[in-house]
C-alpha cells in the first residue's frame, strides 16, 4: 500500500543529487579578476594576447593567481581588489584603446563544477552590486545628424519635382542648398517649406550665388535632443536584453546622460563593449572615376578628391566613396546572422523598412554596373565591409553585408543593427562596481531571518509532529535546495524581494506538510489503521495541495507579467518555490515515510504526536 516503485524512487534520487550538484556553486564564493577583450571584431583573443597581458604583469611585478583564455577574452584571477585595481591599470596602458580592460569577479569553483556548467546564480545591486555606467550623449552630434537626414530628405523631394539644384551640403549647424538662378531656388524654397517645416530658412543672393540655408528651429532642436535621449535609452535596452540582463536599471539622468546599472553581470567587458559600440550603417556609391592611383595615394595622405572620403576596405586596398549618404541604418527593421547563399562565407542579411526599400530599389535602378559601397562605423571609424558591383535593380528591402567576416563577427554585428542605431553618439564617462546598497549587514539580516524562520518551524513540526515532523523538515529542506538549485541552472538574479519569496515559499511549504500530517491524524481518530492512513491522508490532501498552489501560482504568473524590476524578480522566485514546494512535500516526504513504514506488514501506530480521539459514550 506504502510502497514506491524502485522507479520512483531512482527520479527522486536523481532529482535531488542533480539540484545538489548545482546548487554547490553558491557555496565557493568569487574572486577579483581582470577582463582583456578587444574592441573591434577585427581583433582578435588569442595566444598572443594572452602573452602580452602575461608579459605586462610580470614586468611590473603584478602577481596573478591564475591567467586563461576563454573563446572571447584573456580573463586573470587576482588575490585581492588592490591587485586587481593595480594589474587594471597596468593592462590598460600596456594595451591601448584597442582593448576593453574591464574589472570583474570570477566564481571560485572547482573546475569538475565547471565542466559539468554548473554556476553560482546571480545577486541583483541590492546583495552583492554590479556594474554601473554613466553615459553621456552627445546632443551636437544629434543635431548634425538631424541635418544630416534633412540634406537628404531635400535632395530626394527636389529630385523628385524635378527641380535642378547645384548641390546640397552641411556648413555647421545649418544645410545650404544651392541653385543656379533665383526662379529655381524660389521654386525650391517652397518645396521645402511644404516638406520640411522643422527648418527655418533663410533665400540667399550673393554674387549669383542663389542659396538657401536651413537651421532647425528652436522647438525642433528640442524635440530632435528629447527624441535622441530616449532613443538611445531605448536602444540600450534592447542591447541590455540581447545581453541577457536580468532586472537591469537604464534611466535618464538630467538631460543629456542615461544611467545603466547590470546587476549580476559576469562579463563586464562584453557589457560594456555592447553598450559603448555606436555601429552604424552607411551606405554610400564609390567615386569610380577618381579611383586613379595617384588619387588615392594622396586620399591616404588625407587629401581626398572633392566631395568624397577615403577609407580603407577590409583586406587593405582603399578605396573613395561620394560623401552623400544614400541610405542609413535608421531604415533597418531586421537584421540576423547567416550564411552566403554563393558562397558559403559567414554574412549578415538585413530588412529594410518601407522607405528605407523604395530608396534602396530607385538607387540600385539608377546605378546599375556601379559600385555601392557598405560601410560599419563603430567608434567613430569606418570602414568599407563590402563594394559590390549593381547587377540589377534590388527591391523588396533585403540587402546582404558580407565579406571577409567571422560567424562572431556577423553575429554581433546582426546584434549590434538589430538593436538599434544610436540616435547621437555616446561615451562611456564614468564605469565602476556597485556595492550592495543595502549593506552587508542588512544582508546578513536578511539571510538570518530567513534561517531562523527555518529553525523555528523545524522546532515546531518536530515538537508537534515527532518523526513525521522530522520528515516534514527533510522535505522543507529538500524544497529549499531544489529552489536555489533551478535559479542557479535559469541564472536568476536574486534579490532583497526574492528572499523574501524564499522565506515565505518555506512557510507555504510547511503548510502543506501541515495539512498532510493532519489529515493522517484525521484518518487515525477515524479508527483506521496505520497503514491505511497514511495512504488516505497524503491522497486526500494532494487535492487541497494542488488547489490551493494553482491559485497561489496564478497570482504569481500575474505578478510576473504586470510587475518590474523587484516584483517581476519576487514572482519568479515565488512560481519556481511553489512547484519545488509541490515536488518536496508531496513525493520526497511520501518517499521517506513508504521507507521508514511501508516494508513494515504488523504496524501498530506512527510517531505523528499526539492523536486526540473522540470519547466514546
Amino acid at each position: 500500500m506504502n510502497r514506491y516503485p524502485v522507479w520512483k524512487y531512482t527520479l527522486i534520487g536523481v532529482i535531488l543529487l542533480i539540484a545538489l550538484l548545482y546548487t554547490l556553486p553558491n557555496f565557493f564564493g568569487e574572486v577579483p579578476a581582470v577582463q582583456v577583450s578587444p574592441v573591434r571584431a577585427t581583433l582578435k583573443a588569442d595566444e598572443a594576447l594572452l602573452e602580452r597581458v602575461r608579459d605586462a604583469l610580470k614586468q611590473n611585478n603584478v602577481a596573478a593567481d591564475g591567467i586563461f583564455l576563454d573563446p572571447t577574452s584573456v580573463k586573470a584571477r587576482f588575490e585581492d581588489t588592490d591587485t586587481q585595481l593595480r594589474a587594471k591599470d597596468v593592462l590598460q596602458k600596456a594595451l591601448g584603446d584597442d582593448y576593453v580592460v574591464a574589472l570583474n569577479l570570477l566564481s571560485d569553483n572547482p573546475e569538475w563544477l565547471h565542466a559539468i556548467g554548473a554556476k553560482p546564480m546571480y545577486l541583483g545591486l541590492d546583495l552583492r552590486g554590479g556594474v554601473h555606467f554613466l553615459l553621456q550623449v552627445d546632443m551636437k552630434g544629434a543635431i548634425q545628424k538631424r541635418l544630416d537626414a534633412a540634406g537628404n530628405d531635400i535632395r530626394g523631394g527636389l529630385r523628385e519635382k524635378r527641380i535642378q539644384y547645384s548641390g546640397v551640403s552641411r556648413d555647421g549647424q545649418s544645410v545650404v542648398v544651392r541653385f543656379r538662378d533665383a526662379a529655381t531656388r524660389d521654386r525650391g524654397l517652397d518645396e521645402i517649406q511644404r516638406t520640411m517645416p522643422d527648418l527655418e530658412l533663410r533665400p540667399i543672393d550673393d554674387a549669383g550665388d542663389f542659396r538657401i540655408v536651413g537651421t532647425l528651429k528652436p522647438e525642433a532642436q528640442r524635440k530632435t535632443a528629447d527624441f535622441a535621449l530616449q532613443q538611445n535609452i531605448q536602444t540600450l535596452r534592447n542591447r541590455v536584453n540581447e545581453l541577457g540582463v536580468a532586472e537591469p536599471i537604464i534611466q535618464q539622468q538630467g538631460g543629456d546622460r542615461v544611467v545603466v546599472q547590470l546587476p549580476g553581470v559576469q562579463d563586464t567587458a562584453k557589457a560594456k563593449e555592447i553598450l559603448g559600440r555606436t555601429a552604424t550603417l552607411e551606405i554610400r556609391m564609390v567615386e569610380e572615376d577618381k579611383m586613379d592611383p595617384a588619387s588615392l595615394a594622396a586620399a591616404a595622405q588625407g587629401t581626398a578628391p572633392f566631395n568624397t572620403e577615403y577609407y580603407v576596405e577590409r583586406g587593405g586596398a582603399g578605396i573613395l566613396v561620394k560623401k552623400q549618404v544614400v541610405l542609413t541604418g535608421d531604415r533597418i527593421n531586421d537584421a540576423q546572422p547567416g550564411f552566403d547563399s554563393q558562397t558559403g562565407e559567414p554574412a549578415v542579411h538585413i530588412s529594410l523598412d518601407g522607405q528605407g526599400a523604395r530608396i534602396f530599389q530607385q538607387v540600385t535602378r539608377e546605378n546599375v554596373g556601379k559600385r555601392m559601397a557598405i560601410l560599419l562605423f563603430e567608434k567613430g571609424k569606418g570602414e568599407v565591409v563590402t563594394a559590390p558591383v549593381i547587377r540589377t535593380e534590388i527591391g523588396g528591402g533585403r540587402v546582404q553585408i558580407s565579406g571577409r567576416m567571422t560567424t562572431r563577427e556577423a553575429s554581433d554585428v546582426a546584434l549590434l543593427l538589430r538593436a538599434g542605431a544610436l540616435a547621437a553618439p555616446m561615451e562611456i564617462i564614468e564605469e565602476r562596481t556597485v556595492g550592495p546598497s543595502l549593506g552587508a549587514d542588512n544582508i546578513r539580516r536578511g539571510f538570518h531571518s530567513m534561517w531562523y524562520g527555518f529553525a523555528a518551524i523545524a522546532f515546531f513540526m518536530i515538537i508537534y509532529y515527532r518523526l513525521f515532523g522530522v520528515i516534514s523538515v527533510i522535505a522543507l529542506s529538500m524544497n529549499l535546495l531544489l529552489l536555489i538549485a533551478l535559479l542557479s541552472m535559469l541564472q536568476a538574479t536574486l534579490t532583497l524581494p526574492g528572499i523574501a519569496a524564499i522565506a515565505l515559499t518555506l512557510g507555504m511549504a510547511i503548510d502543506a506538510n501541515v495539512l498532510i500530517n493532519e489529515r493522517v491524524r484525521e484518518e487515525l481518530r477515524n479508527g483506521n489503521s496505520p497503514q491505511a492512513a497514511i495512504a488516505a491522508g497524503y491522497d486526500r490532501a494532494w487535492n487541497t495541495i494542488l488547489d490551493s498552489n494553482i491559485t497561489t501560482l496564478i497570482a504569481g504568473i500575474a505578478l510576473f507579467a504586470f510587475g518590474s524590476g523587484p516584483i517581476k524578480g519576487f514572482a519568479v522566485v515565488h512560481c519556481l518555490g511553489i512547484l519545488t514546494s509541490m515536488f518536496s512535500a508531496v513525493m520526497v516526504s511520501r518517499a521517506l515515510v513508504n521507507l521508514i513504514y511501508g516494508s513494515r506488514r504488523r504496524l501498530e501506530n506512527v510517531s505523528i504526536g499526539q492523536v486526540w480521539r473522540p470519547k466514546t459514550t
